[in-house]
């Protein structure tokens, strides 16, 4: 069994292979074009290029991985996933949503551009993603290309993110309980983590009845992820983080920290990524990667 060094070691590696292949799909697929869109493409090239964990791509590369498909494809998949990724977080901090100044250690887009910009930014992050699955390089099949499709609007819209966003728009008016912040967070966040995983066991072919273990896996992880990104919201380090911190607890939303407390807060997620863990064990040393994003996930200081 690999040592906590090694396997951090191992994670940290993964992690800057998946960023330079993700900032190089961005690179050529943001070219920035010699006509009036000019500032649009900047402003793409502002929020998807460096900076970020890269967690649901690596989920989309750690899966596929598992059923030895063509990295071309997953780098494609990967990409249309951080592609949701970023433009929620552009218009996350929009000034009608969470109206924040800093994003990944630089200014949000609004700032650096202009709110029309950012906007539209978004919106064309949203299209590209799927005008990327549904391209013929992602795979041969189309019945593969639509069901990638069809994982990422669910995971994207009313009933994954974009509805977790809105209940979290509605937590600063009012007193949520603990199974309703797990089902905000299972939508706001969870679902595009599942949703990677869910992509790589599409490519891999796995048919929907054979993915119970990671569906299983990508659920407890994205609860985990969300519990420490609370205890990091009220512990962390703002200039390590690269955005602010503390605006939950100033806006009174009840999270994971203040409805468990510091303590059992930690526990649960603990407790959460021992049984993500073990979702995998029908999967030999292929799965290392998932098991190590999960180990990790606690520690984390971003």
């Amino acid at each position: 069994m690999a040592s906590v060094a090694d396997a951090s070691l191992a994670l940290q590696s993964a992690l800057r292979q998946v960023s330079t292949e993700i900032d190089r799909q961005f690179d050529v697929l943001l070219a920035i074009p010699d006509d009036p869109r000019e500032g649009l493409y900047r402003a793409m090239r502002h929020a998807a290029i460096g900076g970020g964990k890269r967690l649901r791509p690596l989920l989309v590369f750690g899966t596929a991985g598992l059923f030895g498909v063509n990295r071309t494809a997953i780098a494609r998949v990967a990409t249309a996933l951080e592609c949701i990724h970023v433009y929620s977080l552009i218009h996350d901090d929009l000034p009608a949503m969470d109206d924040d100044d800093m994003r990944r250690g630089k200014p949000t887009v609004h700032k650096a551009f202009d709110e029309a910009t950012a906007i539209l930014a978004g919106d064309c992050l949203h299209a590209l993603a799927f005008e990327i699955l549904a391209g013929d390089a992602t795979h041969a099949d189309p019945f593969v290309r639509v069901e990638l499709v069809g994982a990422l609007a669910h995971a994207s819209g009313p009933s994954g993110m974009a509805g977790g966003q809105m209940m979290d728009l509605e937590a600063a008016k009012a007193s949520f309980d603990l199974p309703t912040v797990t089902r905000l967070q299972a939508m706001k966040t969870g679902a595009l983590i599942s949703c990677a995983v869910e992509s790589g066991a599409i490519l891999g072919r796995l048919p929907p009845e054979g993915r119970t273990g990671l569906r299983g896996y990508a659920r407890d992880l994205g609860l985990a992820f969300q519990i420490a990104d609370d205890i990091l919201d009220a512990e962390g380090d703002e200039a390590l983080a690269g955005k602010k911190l503390r605006k939950d607890g100033a806006a009174g939303k009840e999270t994971f920290l203040t409805l468990l407390g510091l303590d059992r807060a930690r526990e649960q997620a603990r407790l959460l990524v021992d049984q993500a863990v073990a979702h995998l064990k029908p999967y030999g040393p292929e799965a290392d990667l998932l098991r190590d994003i999960a180990r990790y996930t606690l520690e984390r200081d971003r």
